[in-house]
Formats: structure tokens, sequence, C-alpha cells
């Protein structure tokens, strides 16, 4: 008949390898998210920049000011504003052409193009800007210039788009942020566990005078152990499944501005990320409970 205290010392083994199983599959559920959020993000991060460098100021000059020394001095004034990447000029001749090359209709087209003998385009400048989110700085300060008649960055939807990219990006990172304390938690009531069926080894090294960082070595080890176990899974799904949505869309989702980075060497960084967070999730973890637990038994 099996004892009393090697029942307990068996239960409190069950409970520990419990615990510590949960701690590993909070861990690989919380990497999973993180790896899918890190994708998502870059890839976000990619197309925000790819609208924003693709949106430039429309400049039109006033009638008044349609000669070159006029011009040129609205183009100094506007490449001395802080932010401003370059500045294409544009007459009204090919900003009528432009116009017409809009239409795809050939009859449409020979109807709209007598009106070139009495152009009603006005000359223009196109600026590109080194920063989206200044855009609308800089556009103030353009239309503060003389011979300035209209500023035209293609409208407040198009901020807002980008704006919205960048609150989704912020929305994710503290819910990944959220999921990663519950792990820290969860890896923190495994390691007590683990002290308290080992009080009686803690007591004996502290009494022959062990050091704190000698007692918490163990600890923090195992901690790490369950940190890194945890990333396997979500490893092993970002490296395949990245590689198989690659494949599959043949790097190109939903138009030509939206490009998958290439598997090799893209999903290898995120899959080093992940061993990464999760080992040092399971340090601070295993670090807190011992810290918590040696100092109250000071």
């Amino acid at each position: 008949m099996i004892s009393r205290p090697i029942k307990e010392g068996f239960r409190g083994v069950g409970r520990h390898w419990g615990m510590a199983l949960s701690s590993a599959i909070a861990v690989t559920i919380t990497l999973t998210i993180i790896s899918i959020f890190l994708i998502f993000s870059w890839h976000l991060r990619i197309f925000t920049k790819s609208i924003e460098y693709s949106m430039k100021i429309a400049v039109i000059v006033d009638d008044k000011y349609e000669n070159s020394s006029a011009e040129e001095k609205i183009r100094s004034q506007i490449e001395k504003i802080e932010g401003v990447k370059n500045v294409d000029f544009s007459s009204k001749e090919e900003e009528f052409q432009y116009y017409l090359d809009q239409y795809d209709d050939e009859s449409m087209r020979e109807v709209m193009a007598p009106f070139g003998d009495e152009n009603p385009m006005n000359d223009a400048f196109y600026v590109e800007v080194q920063d989206g989110d200044m855009i609308e700085v800089i556009s103030s300060q353009i239309r503060e210039i003389d011979g300035v008649s209209k500023v035209d960055y293609g409208g407040q939807t198009t901020v807002d788009v980008v704006s919205a990219m960048e609150t989704i990006r912020r929305v994710g990172a503290i819910f990944v942020a959220a999921l990663s304390l519950l792990a820290i938690f969860l890896i923190q009531n495994t390691i007590k566990l683990t002290i308290s069926a080992r009080q009686d080894e803690i007591t004996i090294m502290r009494n022959v005078g062990a050091a704190n960082g000698f007692i918490r070595a163990p600890f923090v080890w195992e901690g790490m152990i369950i940190g890194f176990l945890g990333s396997v899974i979500p490893i092993a799904l970002t490296v395949w499944g990245y590689m198989a949505l690659y494949n599959r869309t043949q790097g190109i989702v939903f138009s030509a501005l939206f490009n998958l980075e290439k598997p090799i060497p893209f999903s290898l960084y995120v899959a080093g990320i992940l061993a990464v967070i999760g080992i040092v999730v399971g340090f601070i973890g295993s670090w807190l409970s011992v810290t918590k637990y040696l100092r109250w038994k000071r």
C-alpha cells in the first residue's frame, strides 16, 4: 500500500508537469499569434510605405505666373520646405495630354482633342515627400506660396487609410503584449510549484551557504526551456506556412502593390525572433517567481 507522503509527492509532480505543459501550450498559442502579427505587421508596413511613396502633392500654378522666372521661383520655394524630397514640373501641354490618355475610347479622345488649341489646363508641379505623415503640413505651406492656385494630394481618404493601418498595427501590438504577460504569469505559477516541491532542497542549500544565484539557476533554466519548447511548433508553422502561402500566391496578394517577402531569409528571421521571445518570456517568468520566493524566505 502506498503511503500518504508518496501519494502527495506523485500528486505534486503531476501538478508540476501539468502546469509546465499548460505554460508551454500558452507560450505556443502566444507565439503563434505573435508570428501572424509579425508577418502581417511587416507587410502592412511595406504596403503603407508604398502608398506613402506614391502620394504626391499636385501644385497647380496660377495663370498669371505661367512664365519661366515665376515658376522657377515657385519651385525654389517648394524645394526649401522641410520634408520635400523631389519636385517635378509638368507643362500645361503635358497635363492636357495626360488628361486625354485617361480615355480608353478613341472616339472620346477625338472629341476632346480640339480643346487642346485653347488649352484649359495649367502648368503644375508634382511634389514627392520624404514621409507620408508630413503631406498635410507640407501642402498647407505650399498653399501660402505666391503663384500657387491649387494644391491637391489625393484627398483626406488616402491619409485616413494610412492612419488606419498604423492604428491596426498598434492595437495588434497591445494584444500580443497582453498574451505575453499571460504566458509569463503561467510560467511563474509553474516555477512556484517546482519551488514548493523542492523546498527541503532549497532550505538545505541555503543552510550550507549556497548563493541565491546558485539556487535560482536551475529554476531559471527550467523556465527558459519551457519557453523554448513552446516556440518549436510556432516556428515550424511559420516557416512551412509562409512558404506554402508564398508558393500559392506567387508572392503577390491582392495586387502588385502588396508583394510578399521571399520566404528565405524572411521566415527564418521571424523564426529566430519567436525563439528569442519564447526564451525571454520563460526567463522573465521564472526569474520573477524565484526572486520573489527568495526574498520572502529571508
